[in-house]
C-alpha cells in the first residue's frame, strides 16, 4: 500500500483514485461513495453465491472486508474463487476480483477508523475491523483486487 492510499485511508478520503487504476470510471465513483458491497463467490461447479450484503474500505487499488473463517465466501476465497462484486446495491455496478484471506490486525486497524467515519454504527464500537479478533482467528480480513 502507498503512502499516499494510507493517508487517504486515514484522513477519510478512501477511495480517491490512484494512477493506475483499471476499474471503470462508474465502479471507481461507486466505490468512493457507496456503503456496502454484495458479493458472491464461485461454487465448485462454477454456479455463482447468493449475494450477501458487506461493509467494505476502499484505498484505491483493493476492497477491504471482514469476515469469519467458517463463512462460505471465506472458504470458496480459500479455494481460490473469484469473487464477484456490486458496488452499492445487487444490481450496481459490477466488478471481479482475486480474493485473499489476511490475517494481520494491522490492516484491522487501518480499516477501524475508516469504518468509524463511514458507519456511525461503527463510530459507537460496534461492528468494525478489530485486530484483537484477527489476532485471535475469530475473524478474517478479505482483500479483493480487480481483475
Amino acid at each position: 500500500m502507498t503512502t499516499i492510499t494510507v493517508l487517504l485511508a486515514l484522513t477519510g478520503l478512501v477511495g480517491v483514485a490512484v494512477a493506475g487504476s483499471t476499474l471503470p470510471a462508474d465502479v471507481e465513483h461507486a466505490l468512493r461513495t457507496e456503503k456496502q458491497l454484495y458479493l458472491a463467490t464461485r461454487r465448485a461447479d462454477g454456479t455463482p453465491s447468493s449475494k450477501s450484503p458487506v461493509w467494505f474500505m476502499y484505498d484505491g487499488d483493493a476492497v477491504y472486508f471482514t469476515t469469519e473463517p467458517s463463512t462460505y465466501k471465506a472458504r470458496r476465497i480459500a479455494k481460490g474463487s473469484d469473487v464477484l462484486v456490486w458496488v452499492g446495491s445487487e444490481t450496481g455496478p459490477y466488478f471481479e476480483g482475486k480474493g485473499e484471506l489476511l490475517r494481520d490486525p494491522a490492516v484491522a486497524e487501518r480499516m477501524a477508523p475508516v469504518y468509524n467515519q463511514k458507519y456511525w454504527i461503527a463510530w459507537l464500537g460496534l461492528f468494525r475491523p478489530r485486530p484483537e479478533r484477527v489476532r485471535d482467528g475469530k475473524t478474517l480480513i478479505v482483500k479483493v483486487v480487480p481483475r
